[in-house]
């Protein structure tokens, strides 16, 4: 309760308006720029800013700099930066608050990786199925619910946040994968190995390439399968499972790829498994938000949709 009302009592005291200002002149470089872009007299401006550096006590802005290009001290430069990119968070959330859906509008944010590579090409069969719903979504990488980004519906890669609701949507698997062209060529190197001493000798030869998902390292097949003796250290590493992938179908190493999200490139055939071998993700994927009676028919409409179809992929088998 505490923490309650200090936070509170904080939110009263923040010099909203004041900070508003700062930001504007540390994106626009000036007072006169600032007072361009919040529309505002430049006068206005300059009194929002010595109402910053009497509320700190400290000065915010180099003396003398104030009438043309502007200069940070130390301290300003933090608190602008941070200015900026707290404004910018509300700019989005106002945005996505006073944005006008129709009934049948739904929005699903889901990490790039689950957007780009499993959401997106089931997108038509969606359509197919509810053409008058009309489905956006947001890309987002941070662990957030669905009213936090202005989603309907969330798709998380991950078990819930304590007291979220939530519903699983499907399991996966690591499978390590590979260029069709650069497996041919390492094998042609070694004399066309095979079997599972032939797997180890080809993650021996070729560069690993790693997911920075803790959930997909290479510590994790090697506790599975071996060899125990693999440098799980090298190789490049990427922010995300779809430029693992990418970078696995340009031929510059061994994925370790998520199964549902390599889905559509194992079948066209621009990687191969190297192994029928995987490491089990159970849980894998949720659907975050509510789907009740108190939501619209259209939001659930698509989590019925999305919840089905993951659990036909899970009934397919891996």
């Amino acid at each position: 309760m505490g923490m309650f009302w200090s936070k509170k009592e904080t939110m009263k005291s923040l010099p909203l308006n004041a900070l508003r200002a700062l930001a504007a002149v540390y994106l626009s470089g000036g007072i006169r720029p600032a007072s361009r872009m919040l529309g505002v007299a430049h006068s206005s401006v300059a009194r929002h800013l010595s109402e910053v550096e009497a509320r700190l006590g400290a000065r915010v802005i180099d003396k003398g700099g104030v009438q043309r290009a502007v200069a940070f001290t130390a301290l300003g430069e933090r608190l602008a930066r941070d200015a900026t990119t707290a404004m910018s968070k509300l700019d989005e959330a106002w945005e996505a608050a006073s944005e006008r859906r129709t009934p049948h509008a739904v929005v699903i944010s889901a990490p790039p990786s689950v957007a780009a590579l499993w959401l997106l090409p089931r997108l038509p069969a969606l359509a197919e199925a509810h053409p008058r719903i009309e489905v956006s979504v947001l890309a987002e990488q941070r662990v957030r619910g669905p009213q936090e980004d202005g989603a309907d519906i969330a798709i998380r890669m991950g078990a819930p946040r304590s007291g979220e609701p939530a519903e699983p949507l499907m399991d996966d698997a690591l499978v390590p994968v590979v260029s069709p062209r650069l497996l041919a060529r390492a094998k042609a190197a070694r004399g066309g190995p095979t079997g599972s001493n032939g797997v180890s000798r080809l993650l021996r030869d070729l560069p690993l390439l790693h997911d920075r998902d803790p959930n997909a390292g290479w510590d994790r097949w090697v506790a599975a399968f071996g060899p125990s003796d693999l440098d799980v250290g090298q190789g490049p590493r990427f922010g995300s499972s779809d430029l693992v992938l990418r970078a696995a179908q340009q031929g510059q190493g061994i994925a370790l790829a998520r199964l549902r999200l390599a889905e559509d490139a194992l079948t066209a055939g621009t990687v191969v498994r190297l192994s029928e071998d995987c490491v089990p993700l159970p849980m894998a994927y949720q659907l975050i938000g509510r789907a009740d009676g108190n939501a619209r028919h259209a939001v659930r409409t698509v989590w019925r949709w999305l919840r089905d179809t993951g659990r036909r992929a899970d009934g397919s088998g891996m």
